[in-house]
């Protein structure tokens, strides 16, 4: 009996990897789409950042250019109670009868207090 002995040229290689295809993408891919998102992201805040502070700007100055109208609705509210105060104080007292010591005129001053107390 011969020897059995290896084929002319030898064997063809042993394949001892695992032969699985690759799914999805590259990992630099992911990173790229990742970044891409992460850029969109930042670029939205920006612009949110943005219109917040151009809001507050003009909310600003809205008030800014209402206190003037503010100021002298404040104003006419004081005389008004200022002339029922001396109409009540005429009624009640006589137009003789004087309440203060001076004629110098002292602004008043109200302090507002809710009604219900703060929590």
């Amino acid at each position: 009996m011969p020897q059995d002995m290896p084929p002319t040229g030898g064997y063809g290689p042993v394949q001892y990897k695992r032969n699985l295809p690759a799914r999805g993408f590259r990992p630099a891919m992911y990173l790229l789409g990742t970044a891409a998102i992460m850029g969109f992201g930042f670029y939205r805040v920006g612009q949110g950042i943005r219109e917040h502070n151009e809001l507050a700007r003009e909310k600003m100055w809205a008030r800014i250019h209402l206190i003037p109208a503010l100021q002298a609705e404040e104003d006419r509210d004081q005389v008004r109670r200022y002339l029922a105060d001396r109409a009540r104080e005429k009624e009640l007292l006589g137009s003789e009868t004087k309440v203060y010591n001076s004629d110098r005129f002292v602004r008043p001053t109200f302090a507002v207090t809710p009604e219900t107390p703060l929590k």
